[in-house]
C-alpha cells in the first residue's frame, strides 16, 4: 500500500525537484507532475514524487489523519472525530465519472 504523504514545499532544487518538508523530515521531491512549485506551497507526494498541489488546510488535515493512523498503529489513543473531522456525518460519495448516467 502506498499512502500520499503532504509536504511543504522549503526550496526550489532545480527544474522538476523541490526540498520539502514534512516536520523534521526534508525531502527532494520530483515536481515534474505538478509544474512549478514555489517555497511555501503544499504537495501531496507519493514514492518521492508530487502529485497534486494542495491547499495548507487539506495538506494539515491529511497530516493530522496520518498521525492518527500511526498512533492507532502503534497501540495509542486516538480521538478519531477530531483526526478525521472532515469524514465525521458524511456519506461517502462516488467521483462523477462512477455516478449514474455520467458518460463513460
Amino acid at each position: 500500500m502506498c499512502l500520499g504523504i503532504p509536504m511543504k514545499v522549503v526550496e526550489v532544487a532545480g527544474p522538476g525537484r523541490a526540498l520539502c518538508a514534512n516536520g523534521d523530515v526534508w525531502v527532494e521531491i520530483d515536481t515534474l507532475l505538478v509544474g512549478d512549485v514555489a517555497p511555501g506551497e503544499w504537495l501531496m507526494t507519493f514514492l518521492g514524487a508530487a502529485r497534486e498541489k494542495m491547499d495548507e488546510v487539506s495538506a494539515l488535515r491529511s497530516r493530522d489523519a496520518l498521525s492518527a493512523l500511526e498512533a492507532i498503529m502503534n497501540g495509542g489513543e486516538v480521538d478519531i472525530e477530531a483526526a478525521f473531522a472532515d469524514l465525521i456525518d458524511r456519506e461517502p460519495q462516488l467521483p462523477e465519472h462512477l455516478r449514474s448516467g455520467a458518460p463513460n
